[in-house]
């Protein structure tokens, strides 16, 4: 057991492990047989069956990354309005990011880290509601830290190391990143929503940029990014009009 001392909760309990399966399913196999404090961050050294999106896998280096999930308690937040959790825990890890790269770093919609065309962090959200509150919720999070070589079935790859030349302390990463996380997810708790939502599309790639996409059929149209409705749908001003997509609808012509 160890602990981020700078914080104060996230971090607080740290459980660091050689290997596991996946950092999200230890967390919520842990939420659902005891009451773990709010904060708790499980990691793993290397992470044998990571999970991204809708079913996608993370694959990442043994050793050379961050792969960690957070454990909290949003029940101050009502269900319907889940997507804010994500763009204040998707910001909590751009502006941890931030410090090491530059300015060309973004938040790709839904909760993807960017920069420029390439992709540096994931993060994928898994809850548990109560009526029409969140009880739970784990937030797993893959950084790219000091790894080079990448599997060639990635699409776009890049890391902190390959961005900025320098090896990352990933001990240093693991408590900045907590601190990030916290200050957002107060940010979140007292009620700033508006801040989240207006940074959130600050730093959003390609936010209203004339830019290409698909649909599941296959079909590419030009369109512009012109916000996030409250649902977390992307919303997007093309030819024929504004039009709301959501995961899994739409993907970038990168």
């Amino acid at each position: 057991m160890h602990t981020i001392e700078n914080t104060l909760f996230i971090g607080r309990i740290l459980q660091q492990f050689a290997e596991l399966g996946s950092t999200n399913e230890f967390a919520v196999n842990l939420i659902s047989k005891s009451n773990p404090s709010e904060g708790t961050v499980i990691s793993a050294y290397n992470q044998t069956n990571g999970r991204g999106q809708i079913g996608s896998k993370w694959v990442a280096e043994p050793g050379m990354n961050l792969t960690l999930s957070v454990i909290l308690y949003p029940s101050f937040l009502e269900a319907s309005r889940q997507f804010l959790l994500t763009q204040a825990i998707a910001l909590g890890v751009f502006d941890c990011l931030n410090a090491y790269t530059d300015d060309r770093l973004a938040l790709k919609w839904p909760n993807d880290i960017y920069h420029d065309d390439k992709k540096t962090g994931g993060i994928l959200l898994q809850s548990g509601l109560k009526g029409s509150r969140l009880m739970w919720c784990v937030a797993g999070i893959g950084i790219n830290a000091n790894q080079i070589n990448f599997n060639p079935s990635l699409p776009n790859p890049t890391s902190l190391k390959a961005i900025s030349g320098a090896d990352i302390n990933l001990d240093e990463l693991i408590s900045k990143l907590c601190q990030h996380l916290e200050f957002r997810y107060l940010q979140l708790k007292n009620g700033h929503y508006e801040k989240i939502q207006s940074d959130y599309l600050q730093h959003c790639y390609r936010f209203m940029e004339e830019s290409l996409f698909e649909r599941p059929n296959s079909e590419v149209f030009s369109g512009k990014i012109i916000g996030v409705d409250p649902t977390g749908k992307l919303m997007i001003a093309h030819v024929s009009g504004e039009e709301a997509f959501g995961m899994k609808e739409v993907r970038f012509v990168i």
